[in-house]
């Protein structure tokens, strides 16, 4: 009986100790070969190419979305413009989302008095601008040289019908369907903006937390600092370029009134204060359109206009402008005009806007972050 088991186990095949776990013929698939040379010249400019296409790819998305970045861009730009509003409630003992709702009630309910208010005084006196036009059209007429020209070129008698043509705003926007497609464009992008502008106020330390989180632990508490300041110098600059631009406006109106443009007053001195706004070039642009309009009525009145408005932009760039802006954006002059112009040829009008709290904010990150580093070197 103790020979069966013996027998049995001789029975069994003999298997080689050398192919012990070698799978069968039919699930051999072979040795796995070398991996991949990365620095094969192949495998170089094969990912090379690859990476050059997902980016070109990635950057023709992003333009075609640039339309919808730039709406989200401007709608963070003021919500950190009418945070430190929000947060002035705050520290009264209100909650966030009641802050939140106060002042955008407040926002929208001054914005309707002022259209309610102002807009048809400039609506009129736009129009008495326009009929004034032509008058203004004969009395160049006088001058020996713009006879010369016009006998030469017509520019008169051409500029005249223009502007006595009840459509020119209409030809000016491609007919009265551009007319209408350029305020429903307007209005579309106004309420984008608006809602995008309110959710983003609301959630602005939430969001702000959230990106935070992304630092590692060890400089988590340096980086939300960091940050918080930057959105504070961003609501600073928003806060002092409103305030900044209504100096000019009511300054405007006061000299309109003085200087015998009362009627035209409302409308230019609002000019003024919109294009104040813009970085540089604004308050330049808006000083040459009331002088042009000042001399159209008398040479005194332009003159007057003229020595005014260089008077002003000195006292605004060496004294208001300073005062307001010192305590949330520290730029140096040549910085200040070189970011304006970049911003400029970048993305237009919204560029400059955004060009000089982007600039200091690049220096503040610059002098804590790199500076300081390398002064402990």
């Amino acid at each position: 009986m103790s020979e069966a088991p013996e027998t049995a186990a001789s029975a069994a095949p003999e298997q080689d100790e050398g192919t012990a776990g070698v799978p069968t013929d039919d699930d051999y698939l072979g040795e796995p070969g070398p991996p991949l040379d990365h620095r094969a010249p192949f495998y170089v400019g094969f990912v090379g190419g690859l990476g050059v296409l997902i980016a070109i790819w990635f950057a023709t998305q992003i333009q075609a979305i640039g339309s919808t970045l730039m709406l989200i861009v401007v709608s963070l730009f003021l919500a950190a413009g009418l945070d430190p509003a929000v947060r002035f409630f705050e520290r009264r003992g209100m909650r966030r989302s009641y802050a939140v709702l106060t002042v955008i009630v407040a926002v929208i309910g001054a914005l309707a008095l002022f259209v309610l208010a102002i807009a048809p005084v400039i609506a009129d006196q736009v129009r008495s601008l326009t009929d004034n036009a032509p008058q203004w059209l004969e009395q160049l007429q006088a001058n020996r040289r713009v006879q010369r020209l016009d006998d030469e070129y017509d520019i008169i008698d051409k500029i005249q019908k223009y502007v006595t043509n009840g459509d020119f705003a209409g030809a000016l926007f491609g007919g009265a369907l551009g007319v209408g497609l350029a305020v429903l464009g307007a209005l579309f992008n106004g309420f984008i903006v608006t809602v995008l502008t309110l959710y983003f106020l609301a959630s602005l330390q939430t969001t702000k937390s959230a990106i935070y989180r992304l630092a590692p632990a060890s400089r988590r508490e340096r980086v939300s600092l960091l940050g918080d300041r930057v959105v504070r110098s961003v609501g600073g600059y928003v806060s002092g370029a409103f305030i900044v631009a209504m100096c000019a406006g009511i300054s405007s109106l006061i000299f309109l009134f003085v200087v015998g443009l009362g009627q035209y007053a409302v409308a230019l001195a609002f000019v003024v204060a919109l294009l104040d706004v813009i970085p540089m070039i604004g308050a330049t642009l808006g000083a040459i359109i009331v002088t042009a309009i000042g001399f159209t009525e008398n040479w005194r009145v332009g003159l007057a206009c003229a020595i005014f408005y260089i008077i002003y932009q000195q006292v605004e760039n060496y004294v208001i402008y300073p005062r307001v802006m010192s305590k949330s954006v520290d730029v140096p002059g040549a910085v200040t005009v070189i970011a304006a112009l970049v911003g400029a040829a970048l993305f237009g009008v919204v560029g400059a806007l955004l060009a000089i709290p982007t600039a200091a904010s690049i220096l503040m990150l610059t002098r804590e972050v790199w500076v300081r580093r390398q002064d402990t070197r």
